[in-house]
């Protein structure tokens, strides 16, 4: 039986389901041929007559070959992926000799997917650059026109860690098999129970997508919605994007709202009734890949005539950042305008393209520039960037534009908000053309919630002040622009000589950095320190290096053009070491740890490491909003440890009444904020349901006896699930909270659950790190504190040997925990000796079936024992008898396949010599089809010949030794 049924449970159906909508399946042999061998990247024929089609006049064979050999040849980096999706996107060129002129060549053809592609799907894809390198094996793998697009990786449905030992897979052939990767746009991974997909190239936690929250339904419907021609062509050839962070390539696949919205975006522009629209994207959902998609999409659309669209940003930096990455995310023709006199030229001129433009340019601009209705208009941060006199000569100087507003923030309460939204939502009943709410983020992970805490009220600002000099300034209400926020920082006067005093400042870095050390730090996070104004910046820097290294924190600020700030010009850092700076803090393991900025890096900028904002300047409304989402990024270790929230420490007292900073609809933020108050009352109440649901089991029980009824206990899968789920919620919150002392009186009952679930996960789930399952503070107070348990995989490990098995079994410990150390000390054996015993796979097999029959109550726990018993033993009779046997490994491993099948002992073993003559002929069975097939024949012969029938032996035989190269 093989273990879990991957292959007959989800790859086949995946795979069946795939030629449901449109999909041609190829076997592996077949595959193998057309591209040539193991070593082969592509079907190169079928490239290459796709091509002569989809280019007639353009493309001849020979021009199909060179185009078929650049693909192959391209690098096996990002780098590769990048050149190999420019050729998906018809954005290379041949030179076409007789016309003396380059020419575009189509690779795909998106407007007719089913009809004039060849789709094809394949399975136990296996890459050998040659001939004595290692095999890479992708499950299944996805080819439109004999390019590979998509490799999926399935998994056993019955594997707890399925999707995470799939995703890990995929990286591991990043590494393995670049060559082949670098074709690859896409990647899927799935065990039934859990969907996820991304880009390759790109597999960090935070950037693998949950399909199941996207399609409703089975995994038939959920398959076959993933792999919908219409929808991959769509996504290769429309919503894959290669930007630049920070000087370095990057690769996304957008997320479904941002596809949604760059559609709707084009649609909108088609509409001669509809010349406004709103797209209202959360902080952190991804706007500006949104808006360049748009904008590409609107700029190729045949039905938009001869379009013009211009691009509006209301930032030095964002300009510049947009700048970087107009050509990396394929705009060839583009004009970045830098001066009036530029965007008074462009305008006045017939040119058609894209155009970026800051909206402060816009000033005393003549009306009546560009009449034409084909004119765009993409309007970035909407709910500032037309503030005051400069939206009325932008609309002015393109009377008939389509003007489309992107915002991350809610509208607010203020006559300026509504009226600024009034403009972009006027064609719509709703006042936005589409929403993708923080609610709706935080549910999809594209954000993390946010949590807060004031700090201690020595440190707070006098609220009297506070409330003068800022919270009811007028000119505030509102407030979308750092700039405006600082010229009234810089007449609060008194405010600001109260927030850089010296002594308040030495007491917030001494509490920064405990707080740092002591509840960031251990969890692998960074963190901000905003400051009032650039002077605080310095302060802060020289303050908090009497309390953490000096390298642990930086200053970010822009050219210091403060009167009198002579100190600051040490932080006029060149562009070139503020972008090391910015990388390294992205990186887990870079210094610094702290960023201390003012306004620089609180909007644009995205580090998902960034958990931590210590808060200690007056912000409000969109500012606050912008500013606090730095921290809201999902972020994955690579423990696979996920960032479960984002957290602001306030020094200025502002989110202590947060209707005050906050001038929205309540139902628009509500949620956005979860003080760290809520979290403790939510804890304790966990903590109570722990006791009364959970520390009940085993109570009065001591030692084995505990274990014993715990293991009993969570024998039903449902059970095990439901703990599970509960543990996982409330080590969300020790993970925020620790080390608070109001978490004193809960400790000692924290500690219990977690080791009933260390004793629960070491017990079902074989294989698992139970170190590693937990949360960077659980798992070192588990490492700290855990009581001693007879389970091993919590502090015990047993060797497989006869001395080993006769402790476990004669041993007073009861005899579910005899079961559960016996089936992880088989589980072990055959993790770590498989590759030279490969025996030992057809016996983890049959050690997984029993399992399952205890975990679901069909064999007593007497049984049981007998059972795994007999394995143990019969896995130790092995090695020996494997010793003597004289037989290759792969030989004697058919033998005790064949023993475990019921055939007797001399049978076995005279088709155990067959098979290992046959082994001995074609040693590159497991990558060559050709010699595959040779020893499919001459083991089904030896089996009819000694008189054994089991029509899937030779099945069942040769995936097992398959998995000693897995």
């Amino acid at each position: 039986m093989t273990i879990g049924g991957e292959r007959s449970s989800v790859q086949n159906p995946f795979i069946r389901y795939a030629v449901d909508v449109g999909w041609t399946y190829l076997s592996r042999e077949e595959a193998e041929r057309q591209r040539g061998g193991e070593s082969g990247l592509i079907f190169t024929d079928v490239l290459v007559d796709q091509l002569q089609a989809l280019n007639p006049g353009i493309v001849n064979r020979d021009r199909g070959e060179e185009l078929a050999r650049r693909v192959v040849r391209t690098l096996p980096t990002i780098q590769g992926n990048l050149d190999v999706w420019e050729h998906l996107r018809g954005l290379k060129t041949i030179f076409i000799d007789e016309e003396s002129r380059e020419r575009s060549v189509r690779f795909l053809d998106v407007d007719n997917p089913t009809m004039n592609n060849v789709l094809q799907i394949t399975d136990e894809w296996s890459y050998r650059p040659s001939a004595d390198a290692e095999a890479v094996r992708f499950d299944v793998v996805l080819l439109i026109n004999g390019i590979p697009i998509l490799m999926l990786e399935t998994k056993s449905a019955r594997e707890k860690e399925g999707l995470a030992k799939a995703i890990g897979d995929i990286r591991a052939y990043h590494g393995a098999a670049p060559e082949q990767v670098a074709l690859m746009q896409l990647f899927g991974a799935t065990h039934i129970h859990g969907f996820k997909y991304g880009a390759t190239w790109n597999t960090d936690g935070k950037n693998l997508y949950d399909w199941r929250a996207e399609v409703a339904g089975n995994f038939e419907e959920l398959a076959k919605a993933f792999v919908d021609p219409a929808r991959l062509l769509r996504i290769v050839s429309d919503f894959i994007v290669f930007p630049l962070v920070d000087g370095e390539l990057s690769k996304f696949v957008l997320r479904p709202h941002q596809m949604r919205a760059a559609d709707m975006v084009v649609e909108r522009n088609k509409d001669a009734a509809k010349t406004r629209g709103l797209i209202w994207h959360t902080q952190g959902s991804g706007k500006t890949y949104t808006m360049l998609t748009a904008a590409k999409l609107v700029l190729s659309d045949p039905a938009l005539h001869h379009p013009t669209v211009m691009v509006i940003v209301d930032r030095t930096e964002l300009e510049s950042h947009w700048e970087t990455n107009m050509e990396s995310l394929g705009f060839g023709d583009f004009r970045v305008v830098n001066t009036k006199d530029e965007l008074h030229k462009v305008l006045a001129s017939v040119w058609h393209g894209l155009i970026l433009s800051m909206i402060h340019k816009f000033d005393d601009l003549p009306a009546n520039m560009r009449t034409e209705s084909s004119f765009y208009v993409l309007v970035d941060e909407a709910h500032r960037s037309l503030e005051g006199s400069l939206g009325t000569y932008l609309m002015a100087a393109l009377p008939n534009a389509t003007f489309i507003g992107f915002t991350g923030t809610p509208i607010d309460n203020t006559a300026h908000g509504k009226g600024t939204f009034k403009t972009f939502g006027r064609d719509d009943p709703s006042g936005f053309t589409d929403k993708y709410s923080m609610k709706e983020s935080i549910r999809d992970g594209t954000t993390v919630p946010l949590n807060y805490a004031l700090a201690p009220n020595e440190m707070l600002v006098d609220r009297a002040t506070l409330e003068t000099e800022f919270l009811k300034v007028a000119e505030l209400e509102g407030v979308s622009d750092i700039d405006t926020l600082n010229k009234v920082l810089e007449r609060a006067v008194t405010l600001r000589n109260m927030m850089k005093n010296e002594s308040r400042v030495d007491r917030i870095a001494k509490h920064v950095a405990e707080h740092y050390k002591s509840n960031v730090e251990p969890m692998g996070y960074k963190a901000f320190l905003v400051a009032v104004d650039q002077e605080a910046c310095g302060l802060y820097k020289d303050a908090l290096d009497k309390y953490l290294p000096a390298e642990y924190s930086d200053v970010i600020i822009s050219a210091s053009g403060e009167k009198g700030q002579h100190a600051l010009k040490r932080f006029d850092y060149d562009e070139n070491k503020e972008l090391a700076i910015r990388k390294a803090f992205r990186k887990v393991d870079g210094l610094p740890k702290i960023l201390i900025v003012t306004a620089k890096l609180l909007t644009g900028f995205d580090a998902p490491v960034l958990y931590a904002m210590y808060l200690d300047k007056p912000m409000r409304d969109h500012v606050l909003l912008q500013a606090i989402a730095r921290v809201n990024r999902p972020y994955e270790d690579s423990d696979g440890r996920a960032k479960k929230a984002g957290f602001v420490l306030d020094f200025v007292g502002i989110l202590e009444k947060l209707e005050d900073a906050l001038a929205f609809d309540s139902q628009d933020v509500s949620g956005i904020l979860t003080g760290l108050a809520d979290l403790q009352k939510h804890f304790a109440e966990l903590i109570a349901v722990g006791r009364e649901e959970y520390l009940v089991i085993g109570k009065g029980l001591h030692g084995d006896k505990q274990v014993e009824a715990v293991v009993e206990y969570f024998r039903d899968e449902e059970r095990r699930d439901e703990l599970q789920e509960f543990i996982s919620e409330i080590e969300n919150l020790f993970e925020i909270l620790s080390p608070d002392a109001f978490l004193r009186p809960y400790l000692d009952d924290y500690q219990r659950l977690m080791d009933m679930a260390a004793t629960v996960r070491a017990a079902f789930y074989q294989g698992l790190d139970v170190d590693k399952s937990f949360l960077r503070k659980t798992a070192d107070l588990v490492k700290e504190h855990t009581l001693s348990s007879p389970i091993a995989g919590t502090g015990k490990v047993h060797e497989l040997t006869n001395q080993a098995i006769n402790e476990i079994v004669s041993g007073e410990t009861p005899d579910a925990v005899k079961v559960i150390n016996l089936l992880k000390s088989l589980h072990d054996a055959v993790e770590k000796d498989h590759v030279l015993s490969p025996y030992l796979i057809s016996i983890g097999e049959r050690a997984e079936t029993i399992a399952e029959g205890f975990r679901n109550r069909q064999m007593t726990t007497e049984e049981t024992l007998s059972a795994v018993e007999a394995l143990a033993r019969e896995a130790l009779q092995a090695g020996e008898a494997q010793k003597g046997s004289g037989l290759s490994q792969e030989a004697f491993a058919v033998q005790w396949f064949l023993r475990g099948k019921g055939v007797n002992d001399e049978t076995a073993e005279i088709i155990a010599k067959a098979a290992g003559t046959a082994f001995e002929h074609d040693p590159l069975w497991r990558v060559r089809s050709d010699q595959e097939r040779e020893i499919r024949t001459k083991l089904y012969a030896a089996l009819i010949r000694a008189g054994v029938e089991g029509d899937t032996f030779v099945d069942d035989i040769l995936q097992s030794l398959r998995r000693v190269n897995r």
